[in-house]
């Protein structure tokens, strides 16, 4: 007999803390490197990490290990890094670059197609990486502390969406 499937979903407050504190660190990082260091951008990105991220990423790091738990061996690593990177996926570095923009101007001044592009771009370029990231994070840490090793991945990462915004605009 099949048992039914429920919801259930997990809002940590330890992940609100390591979101909030993780994401804006590496945004943080970047805008000082990049001379676009405002308030707004910090709270938005510490709003950013504390709610969106924190609650959907260890949510969905839970959901690949489930949707993975038949498969062995190598196949189940790549499976789960496959199911990573796809969560990673230009779109939602749009989303992140979009966050990052509205904090820094009018939500008509934004282009879509801009923030598309260098999406797009930043994710081609840095595949390699990722996959290597993401397959150590999925792979080799304990789903208790992946959400905080992805932060940071994340977080490095962040410090790279920023810098694409200024390279592949």
């Amino acid at each position: 007999m099949r048992r039914p499937m429920y919801l259930s979903l997990e809002y940590k407050r330890s992940n609100i803390l390591r979101g909030g504190l993780i994401y804006c660190t590496g945004d943080t990082i970047a805008a000082l490197l990049l001379n676009e260091f405002s308030l707004i951008r910090l709270i938005v990105m510490v709003i950013v990490g504390a709610t969106l991220y924190a609650f959907e990423i260890p949510n969905y790091f839970r959901w690949i290990d489930s949707k993975t738990a038949a498969y062995k061996g190598i196949r189940k690593s790549l499976f789960k890094t496959l199911l990573a990177l796809l969560y990673f996926n230009p779109l939602w570095i749009a989303r992140h670059v979009f966050f990052i923009k509205i904090s820094m101007m009018p939500l008509l001044q934004i282009s879509l197609y801009s923030m598309l592009s260098i999406a797009f771009y930043s994710f081609l370029v840095n595949v390699p990486i990722s996959f290597i990231a993401n397959y150590l994070i999925q792979n080799k840490i304990n789903l208790r502390w992946r959400f905080m090793a992805s932060a940071i991945f994340s977080a490095l990462m962040a410090i790279y969406y920023a810098m694409s915004t200024a390279w592949f605009s």
